[in-house]
């Protein structure tokens, strides 16, 4: 990392085309000349996401199985659930079904981001192994060209695994749908945005995986458990600094009835966070130092 040099400071010459910040300038100014989203960025996810699909559909075996023994790791989760609520019906107001729809809130709303943008759980390895290069070189919105450019197979059991569940014990209104709808969205995007925030620390700190890494666990398992159970500090921890319990609270505040003041907060921390994530993205790369690693995508 080149904490002390700037883009502007670097040769733009040919001679030296691999030099990160001169590329982070160059990709920036890039991102502004794009075409419009309808006629430029949606027909290069779109493409994105087929070359993805196809690519994993190649080894349909290994494909059906990784999915499918996520599919089931989720379910061993849900029976260990079962086996504690047949002994205590009722923990801190909540209930089986509740539980049940958070995970499915949690699985499904992990699975649809790390389909669709798979690479945000690995911004500090990237960042970290100077293999940023070869998005920086290309021209297209850079942040969505890293997200988008890597489907997890492994994610795919759990959307699923989160509509299943919302098949079984979700409310099959109108209503209905749309908060499971609506919570599988600023689920996914919760993840997606905390994960990129601690994934940019590899700009600022070096190699910062191991961090990101364990932060990204912390939220995720803060996820899967019942937010009121927690109190005082841990509780305040969950919707602040690890913002985990807007998720887990959502089979409450959300999909069991409209909690106006909940969701304000949600969409407030949401709107946050995705401020801040994407700020110390594009702040960092002004630092990201190039692994002089000029390589084709797989």
């Amino acid at each position: 990392m080149e904490a002390d040099r700037k883009p502007a400071e670097r040769s733009a010459s040919a001679a030296a085309p691999t030099r990160a910040t001169t590329m982070a300038a160059s990709a920036t100014a890039a991102d502004g000349r794009k075409g419009t989203f309808w006629r430029g960025t949606l027909p290069f996810l779109l493409t994105c996401w087929k070359l993805n699909l196809a690519g994993a559909m190649e080894f349909r075996l290994s494909f059906l199985m990784t999915a499918g023994m996520m599919f089931l790791n989720n379910v061993i989760w849900l029976l260990f659930w079962g086996i504690f609520f047949d002994r205590f019906p009722d923990v801190a107001g909540w209930e089986l079904k509740d539980v049940m729809l958070l995970w499915a809130v949690s699985a499904g709303g992990f699975g649809w981001a790390s389909v669709l943008l798979g690479n945000f759980t690995r911004i500090a390895y990237l960042t970290a192994n100077g293999e940023l290069d070869v998005y920086l070189t290309q021209p297209k919105p850079l942040l969505l060209n890293v997200l988008a450019s890597r489907m997890s197979l492994t994610a795919i059991g759990d959307f699923l695994f989160g509509a299943a569940i919302y098949a079984y014990v979700g409310d099959h209104s109108w209503t209905g749908l749309a908060s499971f709808l609506l919570a599988l969205l600023m689920s996914g995007l919760f993840f997606l945005f905390f994960t990129l925030a601690t994934g940019s620390l590899a700009f600022f700190f070096g190699n910062a995986e191991g961090i990101a890494f364990q932060l990204f666990n912390s939220f995720l398992a803060f996820t899967t458990y019942p937010a009121d159970i927690f109190k005082g500090l841990g509780r305040l921890l969950l919707f602040t600094i690890v913002p985990a319990g807007f998720i887990s609270y959502m089979p409450i505040g959300l999909l069991r009835g409209w909690d106006g003041s909940f969701m304000l907060a949600a969409a407030g921390m949401l709107l946050l966070l995705a401020a801040l994530s994407l700020g110390l993205f594009y702040a960092g790369l002004r630092r990201y130092s190039s692994g002089n690693r000029m390589a084709m995508r797989s």
